[in-house]
């Protein structure tokens, strides 16, 4: 287990990279003296030599370039990600319940069908911090708790025996999603041009990501780990990593099949069961919504 965090902060300076050991928060670029090490895309672009350095200097971090967590004003963790991958339709309890609501059968799994892992894009300046007040910007807005995945390494064509190799960090993230802006108006249901994926998950505040990222080694294995949602404190998600069809490995080996994955590039690995569109539920202004994920921690924003 590492001993150490690592978040994105305000300073006086503009963002910076911290390391955060219990409830102190160290600029990590003064305490390693590694003027590269500013913000955490730089860390990770650095990672093989940096991995080491983080650990021994958690080990031993003391007053010096730190401050109290509860002083600083944390930010999404990476500012930016090259690419944010989400995996879609990825947790068979998800999957099941909205085939229910729809009224059709329950597709077989596609491990059966052949079918590889599905994913869409969110643009990287979508993300937002913890604490973050998250804009209202269409009449359904809904909620999606997420294991987020961050590459530490560049993986191209990667075997699946390998694919964790290459993973840095684990967060958190809320993929937000504005069904209303699903289908495009006046567009006949039959066309294959009727789904707009920019309108439905890309717009400003979209992607809330955090508190912090956590070590790979802080969490043994991906697919062994509880997922929790909250609204105004009423539980709407509650399941577990177990329940993803395609497992983090099959992601990462896909998605390097096709494009090379960089350091900083997110994986958010889908969502369970207990979506508001399922409820017919959507949020507004005023409400808060938390995320919980084992062993990362939690990431709370309020609708604005």
């Amino acid at each position: 287990m590492a001993n150490y965090r690592l978040v994105s902060f305000q300073s006086s300076d503009g963002p910076r990279a911290g390391l955060l050991v219990g409830d102190t928060v160290y600029d990590v670029a003064l305490l390693l003296a590694k003027p590269s090490y500013v913000s955490v895309l730089g860390v990770l672009e650095d990672w093989t030599t940096a991995k080491p350095l983080l650990q021994e200097a958690a080990g031993g971090a003391h007053g010096k370039f730190g401050k109290r967590l509860s002083e600083v004003k944390l930010l999404a963790p990476i500012l930016y990600p090259s690419a944010i991958y989400c995996a879609g339709a990825n947790y068979s309890d998800h999957v099941a319940n909205m085939a229910k609501i729809q009224n059709i059968p329950n597709e077989p799994d596609p491990h059966e069908l052949g079918l590889n892992p599905w994913h869409f894009l969110k643009a990287p300046r979508c993300v937002v911090a913890t604490g973050d007040e998250v804009e209202l910007t269409c009449q359904k807005l809904d909620w999606e708790a997420e294991l987020g995945c961050v590459i530490g390494t560049k993986a191209r064509r990667v075997p699946l025996a390998k694919a964790l190799d290459h993973v840095a960090f684990y967060t958190i993230g809320n993929d937000l999603s504005a069904r209303d802006l699903t289908k495009r108006a006046q567009v006949p249901d039959s066309s294959p041009f009727k789904f707009d994926w920019l309108g439905q998950k890309n717009f400003d505040d979209a992607c809330p990501v955090g508190p912090w990222i956590v070590p790979a080694e802080d969490i043994a294995d991906p697919q062994n780990v509880a997922i929790k949602l909250w609204v105004n404190d009423v539980i709407k998600q509650d399941s577990h990593t177990s329940k993803m069809i395609f497992s983090l490995a099959e992601q990462i080996a896909h998605i390097s099949s096709r494009l090379t994955l960089h350091p900083g590039d997110l994986i958010l690995t889908g969502t369970p069961a207990g979506v508001g569109l399922a409820r017919k539920e959507f949020l507004k202004a005023g409400d808060v919504v938390k995320v919980w994920v084992e062993g990362v921690g939690t990431l709370v924003n309020q609708m604005g």
